[in-house]
């Protein structure tokens, strides 16, 4: 029996095999881990869905595998592998290819090339039916000279979205280079790579690192986030001082505890706060039917700094929680995440996102939002300022603070309001929120 990846969880339909657990010959049984697969920026365990001995391997470690693609064949002892042809495969959430740079094909199976344009002909015999797909999307097509009514949209009712688009891509610049003429054409273009425009190595000596896995997803959703969303960025700085005075007067008891108290976990409460008075920054853009989904819970995304990349595991109902046990758990988010243990499951839901350099450091700095969330708020590091205060010259932390906004959803003045209120939650915290 053929063993093939299962589904992998909402929005989520592909991976980069990172670990094989096993080898030809040998014995598996039914739910033992076959391989470690790098997916959303987690890294999970594939269990097998049958039991028999391992007859052949189709995958290795750096290989993009899709939902439904054959990992290995399974057979009881001393029965021969099937030689049926493998299923196609499931679609891939490569990286779009950026300006100035198609995707790597080389050393890639002449089966999966075969498979893929087998879909290529599937699609295109897609209904000529009007194709669903958002502004964004359909305006990307028709730069890089696309038929919609080609591409098979993956969302509810058929609606296209980004990624369908960038599998559609990556499967005619496939299928093209298998059968060795260059692409183009109505389907689209393809681009030189950096390295054939300009040959760096002329000047001087040069190396080359890879994208990690990581690096290719953060790469493909920060130039979703910038290609697709007309973003403003509101500044301001708030007193922190108060909050480093709470922070240092509680510490020791939170310590003794087993919570490590910072100031994150103040600022998420502020947040919380802020969001129940301004829904608008708490929404997500429905581009299909122009809706905004007003969400009546406060998931708030805190981005973690990793030797890997960056990584935001999602705090889920922030407002109805204790200081302590955001301070427990944020701890514990932030180990995971740096451990690369993080589940995808705990990366997904987020409603708002909070960027803190403080403790690298830099003033402000303009955050990138994190689609679908339509804001996300920057902190800088403090610093400490003259500053006015009644009429006298006093000394004070002063915070720096970017809230970048999705232009779409909310305009200027509701972005000058909420980091109003944000500066004034912040600067008179109450002591009693932060009691255990």
């Amino acid at each position: 029996m053929d063993v093939k990846l299962p589904k992998l969880g909402e929005g989520a339909d592909s991976g980069v095999v990172v670990n094989l657990f096993v080898k030809e010959g040998d014995t598996v049984a039914l739910n033992q881990a076959i391989l470690e697969l790098e997916n959303e920026k987690a890294v999970a365990s594939i269990p097998s869905t049958g039991a028999g001995i391992v007859a052949k391997i189709y995958v290795k470690p750096g290989d993009r595998i899709g939902i439904g693609q054959r990992i290995l064949t399974l057979t009881e002892s001393g029965q021969p592998a099937s030689a049926a042809p493998a299923p196609a495969v499931g679609r891939a959430g490569s990286p779009l290819p950026a300006a100035g740079a198609h995707p790597a094909i080389a050393g890639r199976p002449t089966e999966k090339i075969e498979e893929e344009e087998e879909r290529e002909n599937e699609e295109e015999q897609v209904s000529t039916a009007a194709p669903v797909a958002a502004p964004s999307v359909r305006k990307m097509a028709r730069e890089l000279g696309i038929d919609l009514s080609k591409v098979r949209g993956s969302e509810a009712g058929g609606r296209i979205v980004l990624a369908d688009v960038r599998n559609y891509i990556q499967r005619l610049i496939a299928a093209v280079a298998a059968k060795g003429k260059p692409a183009g054409g109505a389907h689209g273009v393809t681009r030189p790579t950096i390295s054939e425009q300009v040959d760096f190595s002329k000047w001087g000596p040069v190396s080359k690192k890879p994208l990690s896995p990581l690096r290719q997803v953060i790469a493909r959703r920060m130039g979703e986030s910038w290609n697709s969303v007309p973003r403003v960025t509101q500044f301001d700085e708030a007193d922190f001082t108060r909050l480093n005075e709470l922070r240092k007067k509680f510490a020791a008891k939170y310590e003794k505890k087993g919570a490590r108290l910072t100031l994150t976990p103040l600022v998420l409460k502020a947040v919380a706060g802020t969001l129940k008075k301004h829904p608008l920054f708490n929404s997500s853009l429905d581009e299909a039917s122009n809706e905004i989904v007003l969400k009546e819970y406060y998931h708030v995304g805190i981005a973690v700094d990793t030797e890997q990349g960056l990584i935001v595991p999602v705090i889920r109902d922030v407002d109805k929680k204790s200081i302590f046990d955001l301070a427990k758990e944020l701890e514990q988010l932030a180990a995971k995440a740096r451990d690369r243990k993080i589940s995808a499951e705990e990366l997904k839901g987020g409603t708002f996102t909070i960027s803190n350099q403080g403790a690298i450091g830099g003033a402000h700095f303009t955050p990138i939002v994190n689609t679908p969330e339509v804001a996300i708020l920057g902190l800088g590091r403090g610093a400490m300022k003259p500053v006015v205060r009644d009429g006298k010259v006093v000394v004070r932390m002063m915070t720096p603070l970017g809230l970048s906004y999705d232009h779409r959803v909310m305009d200027g003045a509701e972005a000058a309001r909420f980091i109003v209120d944000l500066v004034a939650a912040l600067q008179d915290f109450k002591e009693q929120a932060v009691k255990i």
